[in-house]
């Protein structure tokens, strides 16, 4: 007589067990012989998710229990059947998973942050005051290099200087840009 047939034949002898009449005992009987396989089973199915491949074990028990008057209780089809279900529980919660969007806590609204442009757009005031305090010249080079995206030299052949002058006044404007911003705050 192998293990599982001496743990589950006080059970497995019940007449028709109707959930409530003795099948506690199956349940209890059924956790005690297949318990730690159906477990470590379902573990490697949830990929080593804990508390889903206990979920996974206590549901296949409850559908054990409630099929109670179905089962063949001999321990080899037991045993599969068990694992069978379990291994379709997996592949359900799977489903589930991959169709339901995945859940997030609840903001309170106060904490939302609203798209706002009125600190860009007071940067932009503030960076443009900052290029009014610059010569015509500091600010041409500026413009011209940063905003306009243009080389040294092609703002040295529109503006008619050498590049090493237009070098000087972005590297003096710079200077006094970070100034001014470092003033402004």
């Amino acid at each position: 007589m192998g293990r599982h047939t001496r743990a589950l034949r006080s059970v497995g002898e019940h007449e028709a067990v109707e959930p409530g009449d003795g099948s506690d005992d199956l349940a209890k009987a059924l956790y005690q012989e297949f318990g730690g396989s159906l477990m470590a089973f379902a573990l490697r199915l949830t990929g080593h998710d804990r508390q889903w491949a206990e979920d996974v074990v206590q549901e296949t028990l409850i559908k054990a229990w409630r099929n109670a008057d179905k089962l063949d209780r001999q321990p080899e089809m037991l045993r599969a059947w068990l694992f069978t279900v379990a291994r379709r529980t997996v592949i359900d919660g799977w489903r589930s998973r991959s169709v339901r969007p995945q859940e997030l806590e609840e903001i309170e609204s106060d904490a939302i942050a609203v798209s706002d442009e009125s600190d860009r757009t007071l940067a932009a005031m503030i960076v443009y005051e900052a290029l009014q305090g610059l010569s015509p010249e500091q600010r041409e080079a500026i413009q011209q290099t940063y905003l306009r995206d243009r080389t040294v030299n092609e703002v040295a052949a529109t503006l008619g200087v050498p590049p090493g002058t237009v070098k000087s006044r972005i590297h003096h404007a710079v200077r006094a840009l970070r100034r001014a911003l470092r003033e402004r705050g």
